[in-house]
């Protein structure tokens, strides 16, 4: 019983965020939106900032976005460095990626959710292979990754106010889905991922929850 009803709480989770990605989306196409392709440069944002299909948004950082990101099929959004801080950013509302190749945030603040849904495959997009890494950042109001496919993936180093959702992500390398050092304000959830989340070589340290950890694969993070 107690399999069958952890079963059903993963694909309810799933099913929510498909839903409010939707609906978020629909609201956000409805008002206005900057395209970005090729370089974001620092600045205000009063509009949501959106990756067309197959394009490649990067920024060094020092931008605030007032209405939101959505990254679409195939995209690439890149902001900040993973080698230093730079200049902070921020992010309004909330960050929506539908099968997008690469999604990059570091020394970010979202407020508003951060909804990554499927992938593109482990290879293609401006660097041959592609992934995500969410690492040094800020984020307020629930995370949900879910089947995402790349070549690797991390979540690292992260400081959030809400629950944080690993579910069914695939990817190619066998040190990917390294979930290390978050201190998460809220539940972990890791379903159905392969790897199972782990250190991997980060050389980092275990998970802060503050909530509950749901699903087996959190056990030890």
């Amino acid at each position: 019983m107690l399999g069958t009803w952890k079963t059903r709480l993963v694909a309810g989770l799933a099913v929510a965020a498909l839903a409010a990605v939707a609906a978020l989306t629909a609201a956000a196409q409805s008002s206005a939106s900057i395209s970005c392709t090729g370089f974001l440069p620092p600045g205000f944002y009063g509009d949501t900032i959106e990756v067309p299909a197959g394009a490649d948004c990067e920024s060094p950082g020092g931008v605030i976005i007032h209405a939101g990101v959505i990254v679409n099929e195939g995209g690439t959004f890149v902001l900040g460095s993973e080698d230093s801080p730079g200049p902070l950013s921020f992010i309004y509302g909330a960050f929506r990626a539908n099968n997008a190749a690469n999604i990059q945030l570091h020394f970010m603040t979202l407020i508003g959710g951060l909804f990554i849904l499927g992938g593109s495959g482990p290879f293609g997009g401006p660097f041959g292979v592609t992934w995500n890494t969410i690492e040094d950042s800020k984020i307020l109001g629930d995370t949900f990754i879910i089947g995402y496919d790349g070549f690797w993936q991390g979540f690292i180093r992260n400081h959030t106010r809400g629950n944080v959702n690993l579910l069914n992500n695939v990817v190619a390398d066998p040190d990917g889905n390294e979930v290390v050092t978050n201190s998460i304000h809220g539940n972990l959830n890791c379903s159905g991922n392969d790897p199972a989340p782990q250190v991997g070589d980060s050389g980092g340290s275990p998970n802060l929850v503050y909530g509950a950890r749901i699903g087996g694969q959190c056990v030890g993070l």
